[in-house]
């Protein structure tokens, strides 16, 4: 390992314990949504002690199945990674489910519902979660409403999805020592059937130009410090990320965005740097029962360090998926990272 990539790796450490040593490192504080409907608690920002924070990103999850009978009998699918999600300051992922009680299997050949009950354990351990996916659709707009509903009571923010098209679009904003971060989410993968509408709920697809905007919106409307689209884009089982994904990752660093994260296409994939700043194209999956081969039982739990000026590190700890979609820790697996001012991205053993 480079004295560079060792450098980096000490960024992730001292900063945790000492925040972790002022109360910092204590859940949610503050969400801030973007829009008219209630997605989550507001509180006071925290005081800008920290010279930066950290944001942690899970890929797809999907909680019914065997993850959801293991909540149900009071397991939790994420436990082996909760000293992760505890030490960071923002944790999120992409839900690929809907959680409700209500609605019809679209026909599909997979559609995913989770019980209501497995939201305990997603606030257990996460702030946020992505929406803009081609499961949230599964049982149709009226689950989709119900599971909105059920996340704001749950105090989980959401972005990439809402009640109508305006808000589907709004950036979910977190305020975290002195930054205000916003996360926006689309979703590319067809059909484009469950898209929101002007009066109905759904989800955000991605235009260009309206991605642009949207970007843009945040920085100038919002007052975000710092923008992170999350996309759901490329194809299925590709380990290198394609034309049109590098194409809309150009467009969205162009317009302003810090990062991006990407997913669905249910295998991780490579990392680009355009203008210094990452898009991580693909991390895969991480909780998930319907793999098909071992690729797709690979994921990473992608760790930013974030500051005024962007991303300042990043690396990621690796997940390995059991034959029941259930995941584990791959210690010392080789995982990606990388830290502000480096030419290319390495890789480090994972925690």
């Amino acid at each position: 390992m480079s004295a560079a990539h060792r450098c980096a790796r000490r960024l992730w450490r001292l900063p945790w314990h000492t925040l972790a040593a002022l109360g910092v490192l204590t859940g949610l504080t503050g969400l801030l949504p973007g829009a008219a409907w209630p997605q989550s608690p507001v509180s006071t920002p925290i005081p800008d002690r920290a010279e930066a924070i950290t944001l942690v990103f899970a890929g797809d999850v999907v909680l019914d199945d065997t993850a959801g009978a293991l909540i149900e009998r009071g397991g939790d699918p994420l436990a082996a990674f909760a000293d992760v999600f505890a030490a960071a300051d923002i944790r999120a992922a992409n839900l690929e489910c809907v959680v409700a009680t209500t609605g019809h299997a679209g026909d599909k050949v997979y559609t995913f519902r989770a019980h209501p009950r497995v939201l305990p354990v997603l606030r257990r351990h996460l702030d946020a979660l992505a929406l803009a996916n081609n499961h949230s659709g599964d049982y149709g707009r009226e689950a989709f409403a119900q599971m909105l509903t059920l996340l704001s009571q749950a105090g989980l923010g959401f972005f990439g999805g809402g009640h109508d098209l305006s808000q589907a679009h709004q950036p979910l904003l977190i305020e975290r020592g002195g930054l205000r971060i916003a996360l926006l989410g689309y979703n590319e993968f067809m059909p484009r059937r469950f898209e929101a509408d002007a009066d109905a709920p759904g989800i955000a697809w991605s235009e260009d130009a309206q991605v642009r905007e949207d970007i843009r919106a945040a920085r100038s409307r919002h007052r975000a410090d710092l923008v992170i689209p999350v996309m759901h884009w490329g194809w299925e089982n590709e380990p290198h990320a394609n034309a049109r994904q590098r194409a809309l990752a150009r467009l969205m660093i162009a317009a302003g965005a810090d990062a991006v994260i990407g997913g669905h296409p249910h295998v991780t994939q490579d990392i680009e740097l355009i203008d210094g700043r990452p898009v991580i194209y693909s991390v895969g999956n991480f909780v998930m029962k319907e793999t098909d081969n071992e690729a797709q039982r690979r994921g990473w739990l992608l760790r930013l360090r974030l500051d005024r000026a962007g991303v300042r590190a990043f690396d990621a700890v690796a997940a390995q998926l059991d034959a029941d979609g259930l995941p584990h820790r791959a210690r010392g697996t080789p995982t990606p990272c990388w830290q502000r001012g480096a030419a290319a991205v390495g890789q480090c053993p994972s925690e």
